[in-house]
């Protein structure tokens, strides 16, 4: 089936940067979009970034101007720069990938998710 594999989460102190990246593999027929989203203890899971495959981007409003989303759409994967951290960007980060599978079917992935912790 298709798997999601996060890495780069980590820890870092405030204003500090990390690169998150994220690959799709497995039986996908094509990917319509891929993102970020970031869940901190006691919050929702929100949308910290998304990439169409054709590159059109989208971020909240917290991080704009901080986080730059990017893809490489051969090898189904996004990456998300994080610069100029702060504490409450501190979460566990999970990719997204909206996608159609090898049988035609459009579906939403999940990976396991990559914590990030942004401490002094």
């Amino acid at each position: 089936q298709v798997q999601l594999v996060e890495s780069g989460g980590g820890l870092v102190q405030p204003g500090g940067s990390l690169r998150l990246s994220c690959a799709a593999s497995g039986s996908i027929f094509s990917v319509n979009a891929m993102g970020w989203y970031r869940q901190a203890p006691g919050k929702l899971r929100d949308l910290v970034a998304r990439i169409t495959s054709g590159g059109s981007a989208s971020y909240a409003d917290s991080v704009k101007g901080r986080f730059t989303i990017s893809r490489d759409n051969a090898k189904s994967t996004v990456n998300l720069q994080m610069n100029s951290l702060k504490p409450e960007d501190a979460a566990v980060y999970y990719c997204n990938a909206d996608l159609i599978d090898s049988k035609w079917r459009r579906v939403d992935y999940w990976g396991k998710g990559t914590l990030v912790t942004v401490s002094s």
